[in-house]
């Protein structure tokens, strides 16, 4: 457990998902690189590296058979192919971060995040990105440049499946502008870590103060 604000607390799951091009990386990043008690699940994937990606920091990199080995393992909390390529978590180190009282952050689709769930309900809060408009995603896709044409339009044609599920979600952001899109679900985040349930030293924190008086 570590400290918020003098109560002891446990961690949380922070599940941020989109379809592609809709901001949920460049949130990830930003809630990252501001909120210090906010750890980064590194997923495993079976897809080749982007220009730039550093094995062990962006993804682990494995070839298909050592992710069939990880998943009959049961070393995985969650795992999903999209786009021909297999994706998901290894379990020990969110589990050694959780036991630890950090907060983990996952970038992750709404298959793997209703796995989470499935797992542990209480402990992952879930926010889904939308874009402002069709137009946006595309023009984002497009702007980013590391997909081709097929591969877009491949994403564009998956976006739809993927917003149906924006109700299995516990919050909706619309992303029309990145700083208030930013803002709104670092505020979800620090909502969540006052609730509560999450504050387990709440009882021995009020007892103390009692006794003072």
């Amino acid at each position: 457990m570590s400290s918020f604000e003098g109560v002891e607390r446990r961690g949380l799951m922070f599940v941020l998902s989109s379809p592609s091009g809709a901001g949920k990386t460049t949130l990830t990043r930003m809630l990252i690189e501001e909120i210090a008690d906010l750890r980064m699940s590194v997923s495993v994937t079976t897809r080749a590296p982007r220009p730039g990606e550093i094995d062990g920091k962006d993804y682990y990199f494995v070839d298909q058979a050592k992710f069939d080995q990880m998943v009959a393992n049961d070393e995985l909390l969650e795992w999903a192919k999209v786009f021909d390529n297999c994706y998901g978590t290894p379990k020990a180190p969110v589990e050694h971060a959780l036991a630890a009282g950090h907060n983990v952050l996952f970038d992750i689709d709404w298959q793997g995040a209703q796995q989470l769930n499935s797992r542990a309900p209480s402990d992952v809060v879930s926010v889904f990105i939308l874009p402002p408009s069709v137009q946006a995603l595309e023009q984002r896709l497009h702007t980013r440049a590391q997909d081709s044409a097929e591969v877009i339009r491949g994403r564009m044609k998956k976006a739809g499946d993927e917003m149906s599920h924006f109700d299995a979600y516990d919050y909706v952001v619309v992303n029309d502008n990145i700083g208030i899109a930013f803002e709104a679900v670092k505020s979800i985040l620090r909502a969540e870590l006052l609730k509560l349930k999450r504050q387990v030293g709440m009882v021995a924190f009020v007892q103390k103060l009692r006794q003072q008086l």
